[in-house]
């Protein structure tokens, strides 16, 4: 995994590169990269590029086996990978998903300005790590009974709001409203509604987070109007998923698959794209509870977001609404969904794959909502631990040619292991403080795996899909307060 990938690149253009079909038999469509050539250079250093081309080889690939700039080596697609595929002919890989499923973003916006929270910051910081449980296998304050927590798995962010956390219109602000259809609790293993119970309205750790953040830039002044930002405004940033209920559905679900391809004679390069037909009993069935699992990480934040609301109330004395802590938008970054897509001319229902991509409608597609309509859909890009975060917008380039998608974040350039060895013997948080960031985190590890240099740049990662005309940047915020697991 370590060594140069030194397969063919053909460009394309500036922003775009194809891995010919030639390449390697057995490779149904050809792979797309894209990335300036500059970033080649890091996109290289691993053998996530070999990943784009061994995704090429599944049964029903429609166009392209697609990865994004923040490309690299995942579970079986490489982290940034992106794929369509055909209903009828093709398969569904959990491999395609990821662990942590919808592992997830949503932004609230506020009318406060820094000098409204700079005193306090700190105070907030610290409330807010005392009131939103995270670090590894961190359990939340619900007691959740099994009853509910089949509710939460069939309903979603929808079971919070009625339960009274949070707001209506947080629900119609949520990718997919917060619930995938086709959903059912009885997918689920005993150990992954085991694990599932304790855990909701959880951080976690790795490189989940919940973030103060300030934006810094607007560049696409109507569609930051549109989205209530503008310069100099708090936001507030949720990063977090599945938490241990998903990683087990996507446990319990390759080993079901590995056995599933024999039947199927299905063959791939790499027993980590374990896959079946998506109408079969085994594919069906990572379907109903993989979005179980989607729809416990919209509950996830939505009951997250309810306890920042509560926390900001508590410090700044003020109710939430008066301080318009509204949602921008929520949406997924690891899931594989039944989407209406234009191919060759006619509208067809396809599954598409994101693992670590976003989804990023154009304006006037059905799904985006109402008052996003003119604009697209809001597209969250966050940065990773004291670099920037971004808003961008859906184009119709990314309808016609990525299924709708974009990056959905920087992209590691360092494993965990490598970035603890690299930062050895640095505080990283008081680094941070020097740059103005106030940091809380569970333990020191965390710090040093999620370090920024162990990512490539997220501006560099957002101009290249910007360019692209992937989607489109609205607006940047940098950090002032992060909470980490």
């Amino acid at each position: 995994m370590a060594e140069n990938w030194n397969g063919p690149l053909e460009k394309i253009d500036d922003y775009r590169w194809r891995i010919p079909t030639s390449y390697q038999m057995g490779m149904r469509v050809p792979g797309l990269i894209y990335a300036d050539e500059e970033m080649l250079k890091l996109v290289r250093r691993d053998q996530a590029p070999q990943q784009v081309a061994n995704v090429a080889h599944l049964p029903g690939l429609i166009g392209h086996s697609m990865a994004m700039p923040d490309i690299h080596w995942g579970y079986g697609f490489p982290i940034g990978g992106v794929a369509g595929v055909d209903i009828q002919e093709g398969v569904i890989s959990p491999g395609g998903v990821g662990y942590d499923i919808n592992c997830g973003v949503r932004l609230v916006r506020t009318n406060l300005a820094f000098p409204d929270i700079k005193e306090r910051l700190r105070q907030l910081v610290e409330r807010l790590f005392q009131n939103i449980p995270c670090g590894v296998g961190s359990s939340g304050k619900l007691k959740l009974s099994q009853k509910e927590e089949r509710a939460v798995l069939r309903d979603g962010s929808k079971w919070a709001v009625k339960q009274g956390f949070g707001w209506t219109e947080d629900v119609e602000l949520t990718e997919q409203n917060g619930c995938l259809q086709g959903a059912d609790p009885a997918a689920l293993s005993a150990r992954a509604l085991e694990r599932g119970k304790p855990q909701l309205g959880t951080l976690g750790s790795g490189n989940h987070f919940l973030e103060i953040q300030e934006v810094q830039e607007v560049f696409d002044h109507d569609a930051a109007k549109t989205f209530g930002l503008y310069k100099g405004q708090i936001t507030v940033m949720i990063h977090t998923g599945s938490r241990g209920l998903g990683y087990q559905v996507c446990d319990d679900n390759l080993d079901r698959m590995v056995q599933a391809m024999n039947r199927y004679k299905i063959h791939v390069p790499d027993k980590q794209l374990a896959c079946a037909p998506v109408t079969s009993p085994e594919g069906k069935q990572y379907f109903a509870s993989m979005a179980a699992a989607a729809n416990y990480a919209w509950t996830n934040r939505q009951l997250i977001l309810h306890w920042v609301r509560e926390t900001f109330e508590q410090i700044l004395r003020q109710p939430a609404e008066r301080m318009d802590m509204h949602m921008i938008y929520d949406v997924a970054h690891n899931i594989a969904k039944f989407e209406d897509h234009t191919i060759d001319g006619k509208m067809k229902k396809v599954v598409v794959h994101r693992k670590g991509a976003t989804r990023a409608f154009a304006a006037g597609h059905p799904e985006v909502p109402d008052r996003y309509q003119n604009v697209g859909q809001p597209v969250l890009i966050p940065g990773d631990m004291g670099t920037a975060s971004y808003v961008l917008v859906g184009t119709q380039k990314a309808m016609e040619e990525s299924f709708g998608s974009t990056c959905h974040g920087a992209g590691r350039v360092m494993s965990r292991h490598a970035a603890i060895k690299a930062t050895k013997g640095r505080a990283l948080d008081r680094e941070l403080e020097d740059r103005g960031i106030i940091v809380r985190s569970r333990g020191w590890k965390t710090l040093h795996e999620e370090a920024s240099e162990a990512y490539k740049d997220i501006n560099w990662v957002v101009d290249i899909v910007h360019r692209a005309g992937l989607s489109r940047k609205v607006a940047k915020m940098r950090p002032l307060g992060v909470v980490k697991g």
